[in-house]
């Protein structure tokens, strides 16, 4: 008997790279390309209409974060798959990805080495993170300073994952029309979750959101703009 194979979707917004996991995918005689789409939106309604067995991602797409579309992915299709396929090797994003939903996390950089087992990995139900990342996690982690005191009350974790998703983008030096353009939301919902995270976070103004989040190892305060 001929074993089905597994159907993955594709959503990047670089069509070169897209060819590229498809071409080395294809290759593969146990998994089938169901679709692929460059922005998180298109990425969600053709996981909803296809249902693929797993789904590989980006985490910037240009209407969303990819952590955010797991999310949304997740709750339409819970038992999915779902693989990041990103150049971010930041600790922060790798775990927001997995609380997120994802099982595994590989670099674009050593894609065409690892991406296959990867996906051998997550279809048989367990997670995988790539060898090129797995040492920079630990090496981060462990250089990380014991905290005395947790934040407590209204702290990150008490946030939307909308309203998580906004905070990073502000805190980066994105203005909130720029954050409304990208979210393909108007800018005065952007500014009515920039409200509600300066209340849940007892905030004043844009440099203590900034600290906060670099305090928490949100963003590199270095590349704030």
């Amino acid at each position: 008997m001929v074993k089905q194979k597994k159907s993955i979707l594709i959503v990047d917004d670089h069509p070169l790279f897209r060819e590229g996991l498809k071409s080395m995918l294809e290759r593969d005689r146990r998994f089938a390309i169901a679709g692929e789409a460059g922005t998180g939106q298109d990425g969600l309604a053709m996981a909803k209409k296809i249902q693929p067995d797993m789904i590989l991602i980006d985490v910037s797409l240009p209407d969303m974060s990819g952590i955010h579309l797991i999310y949304d992915i997740r709750k339409a299709l819970p038992d999915i798959h779902i693989i990041i396929v990103s150049m971010h090797s930041k600790v922060d994003y790798i775990a927001e990805a997995f609380k997120a939903g994802a099982t595994g996390y590989v670099s674009k950089d050593s894609a065409s080495d690892m991406l296959l087992q990867g996906i051998e990995k997550v279809s048989k139900g367990e997670f995988f993170m790539d060898s090129s990342l797995s040492h920079k996690v630990i090496e981060r982690l462990t250089k990380l300073p014991v905290r005395e005191t947790r934040i407590s009350g209204n702290d990150y974790s008490s946030l939307t994952p909308r309203e998580q998703e906004i905070m990073r983008m502000l805190a980066e030096g994105t203005s909130p029309k720029e954050t409304a353009s990208k979210l393909c939301i108007s800018p005065k919902t952007v500014e009515n979750h920039r409200a509600n995270i300066m209340k849940k976070l007892n905030l004043k103004g844009t440099m203590e959101l900034v600290r906060y989040a670099a305090r928490i190892g949100l963003i590199d305060i270095d590349l704030w703009k």
